[in-house]
C-alpha cells in the first residue's frame, strides 16, 4: 500500500497560516560531529551545537505585511509535513535576508530558534 511521503505542507507562525511554497528544509539542532585526524590517523571527533531552523519560501498574497514578518521574534513555528510529522520550532525569530522576488511574489523565509522537536 502506498503512503504519502512528501508534497503538501503547512507553515504556521504563532498559529497563523502562511502560504508555503515549494521545498522546505529544517534542522532540529542536533550537535554536528566532525572527525579529528592527525598525521598518525583518527583521533576522535568534535561536537558543535547547531541552531535549529525552518527554511523555505512563502507567497506574498498581497495582504501579508512583510515588515511584520521580518520583525518576528519569540514565536512558535510549526511545519506540518505530508507524512504526518509536525516540526515545532520554539522561541523563533526571522533570520532571513528579506529577499522578495516579484515574478511570483516569493519571499524567502528562514526562522531560527532556541529549540525544535519532531512530533510523529
Amino acid at each position: 500500500m502506498g503512503r504519502r511521503i512528501g508534497g503538501i505542507l503547512f507553515l504556521k507562525i504563532n498559529g497563523e497560516g502562511f502560504p508555503a511554497k515549494g521545498n522546505f528544509t529544517y534542522n532540529l539542532g542536533a550537535p554536528k560531529r566532525e572527525g579529528i585526524v592527525g598525521a598518525d590517523g583518527f583521533h576522535g571527533f568534535k561536537e558543535m551545537p547547531q541552531v535549529p531552523f525552518i527554511e523555505g519560501a512563502i507567497t506574498d498574497s498581497g495582504d501579508l505585511n512583510v515588515q511584520t514578518l521580518l520583525n518576528i521574534q519569540d514565536a512558535t513555528a510549526t511545519l506540518e509535513l505530508a507524512n504526518g510529522k509536525v516540526i515545532t520550532l520554539r522561541e523563533a525569530y526571522y533570520a532571513g535576508d528579506g529577499n522578495i522576488t516579484t515574478e511570483e511574489g516569493e519571499i524567502a523565509i528562514r526562522l531560527e530558534g532556541a529549540s525544535a522537536e519532531e512530533i510523529q
